[in-house]
């Protein structure tokens, strides 16, 4: 550990301070119409987690401290309640770390990291991600050419954010190694091609999230497709990688992050624990050993969602995925896949049955930290949620939103935003704001979409910032890239969309036009990024101040 002293003394001042805190000024738990609430006590947590990590530097103990802050808040410095919710109850059968690694769906998406390790292992044993990564040296000749590619399979893959991150690495890697892209970078370009994909993708896991939560007598999927024009951030993160990759810009801490990559380091020093070389790549793969694999992941994965949503009982597509269990379909899907995988692999000679065998806990090894640090993620979101956090926000948002009325938009955006960030959960956002906006609108308004987007947008945004969010972990995972690296090298890049969304959403509560609001977003957005490039860098890349020289490589 990097930073262990700093990190031992910052959190023995942080809990003291909370523990004086709480033994002053205890928590008032109130009861609300859903139910009962700390206060503003109940999004501390997650507040002292996020801080701590950006400061230490050191997730671990980061989202750990939380925890215990968590529980001390939830307990009221009584020991014995302390000590049962961060462990095990035994009137209640629950506790944080116990029913965060007994939950269902967290075992499936712990299952399905352990998979698709697997498989990445199988792609480097059998040779295929040597060979496209020859094809790649071959075919794509620029670094704006391997980061579009990049884009370009995360747009492909947009059914889920977790199989998006994880795939779109495991591929790309070879490609942005080899053209001297930064792992900071394709870690961006990654979290940037998942969620904002998935959110405005009619057939994805998150399409049948938010439908789930569609007031009754509402079609879910209709309302997620009239969101789609209005989801400012989404749209506008998409249009500012194509920008940013097309015009070389980059600015703050990711510059560097460049300029040393094309000097040779892609990881800056930070290296995050992964997958090492396999020096036993065989020779003899081909691209066609990358591509079946692939096909056949997304296939199987596809046809187990919509099978778990019912499918084979006479359901459409569309309800079937809205009624899917996507984290069941990614582990049972997923494990499937990599047994078809292997017996192709075996069939065409490129690994043996130890090989195959192998890659299991080698797919375990490269995955452990992505699911030890989702562990303590969900963990606290978990406590989070005892506290009573959603309820809070609910009738913080109740209480002001008949004096608001065109700005609303903008104002749930933020509060979505600030929610997300805080939690690390989009859907979780999602089942706290989305009730709200639809009381607060009559569905005849047009301010009802326009905050639905806003909702949606905004929970995007702050999954898309969090430290603790499992997209931003799963997207460091991919790219082998250092969690805390990726989160300060994209939180500029975010929050410069957050602003132009912002505003936009502001234009949009008045004139309830998405073309205009989006024409004058798109002009704020490119206007900014041009007077980055030319005027705060003098038009200077990242190729050209690494090379010393008036031209890019």
């Amino acid at each position: 550990m990097k930073n262990l002293k700093k990190t031992l003394i910052t959190s023995a001042i942080v809990l003291v301070a909370l523990i004086a805190a709480l033994a002053i000024f205890p928590p008032d738990v109130t009861a609300t119409g859903g139910g009962t609430t700390y206060g503003w006590w109940a999004i501390l947590p997650p507040v002292i987690a996020i801080s701590l990590a950006l400061i230490t530097k050191e997730v671990y103990p980061s989202l750990f401290i939380g925890i215990v802050s968590g529980a001390l808040i939830y307990s009221k410095l009584d020991i014995s309640i302390f000590l049962q919710k961060i462990t095990y109850s035994v009137a209640d059968d629950s506790g944080a770390f116990y029913s965060t690694v007994t939950d269902a769906g967290n075992v499936s998406i712990i299952i399905f990291l352990i998979v698709l390790g697997a498989l990445v292992c199988l792609m480097r044993y059998s040779g295929a991600s040597r060979a496209f990564g020859d094809w790649a040296r071959v075919k794509i000749k620029k670094r704006s050419g391997a980061g579009l590619s990049t884009m370009l399979l995360g747009l492909i893959i947009f059914v889920d954010d977790y199989f998006n991150c994880l795939t779109v690495g495991s591929v790309m890697t070879p490609v942005t190694d080899e053209h001297r892209i930064s792992r900071a970078k394709l870690a961006y370009i990654i979290d940037c091609t998942a969620a904002p994909v998935c959110i405005i993708a009619p057939v994805s896991s998150w399409a049948a999230a938010v439908s789930d939560f569609a007031p009754p007598g509402v079609s879910g999927i209709s309302l997620f497709l009239q969101a789609i024009p209005y989801n400012f951030y989404a749209l506008f993160t998409l249009l500012m990688v194509l920008i940013t990759t097309l015009l070389c810009i980059d600015f703050g801490k990711m510059r560097q992050h460049e300029i040393n990559a094309i000097k040779g380091d892609l990881f800056s020093g930070s290296k995050a624990s992964g997958m090492d070389a396999i020096a036993e790549a065989n020779p003899r793969g081909k691209i066609i050993d990358m591509i079946v694999p692939i096909i056949v992941l997304v296939v199987v994965c596809v046809f187990m969602m919509v099978y778990t949503g019912g499918i084979m009982d006479g359901k459409s597509f569309i309800d079937a995925f809205s009624d899917c269990s996507s984290s069941t379909a990614l582990a049972v899907g997923g494990t499937i896949s990599v047994l078809i995988i292997m017996a192709y692999y075996c069939a065409r000679g490129l690994t043996t049955g130890k090989q195959c065998f192998d890659s299991i806990p080698e797919g375990f090894k490269a995955m452990f930290p992505a699911i030890f640090i989702l562990i303590f993620a969900w963990t606290l979101n978990s406590i989070t949620g005892d506290l009573g956090a959603k309820f809070f926000i609910h009738d913080l948002m109740d209480g002001s939103a008949a004096e608001l009325m065109n700005l609303l938009p903008a104002v749930i955006f933020a509060v979505a935003l600030f929610l997300a960030f805080s939690t690390g959960t989009s859907w979780g956002t999602f089942g706290i704001l989305i009730p709200i906006v639809t009381a607060i609108f009559a569905p005849s308004d047009p301010l009802y979409i326009i905050g639905m987007s806003a909702c949606l947008a905004g929970a995007v945004c702050g999954d898309h910032i969090s430290p603790v969010s499992d997209t931003t972990i799963m997207a460091s995972a991919g790219a082998e890239c250092d969690l805390i690296t990726h989160v300060n090298t994209q939180i500029p890049y975010a929050l410069y969309v957050a602003g132009v969304s912002f505003i936009t959403f502001i234009v949009a509560g008045f004139v309830k036009n998405s073309i205009i609001s989006l024409i004058i977003g798109t002009a704020l957005l490119v206007a900014g990024l041009l007077y980055i490039k030319f005027v705060v860098y003098k038009g200077v890349t990242p190729e050209q101040e690494a090379l010393g020289t008036g031209q890019s490589e």
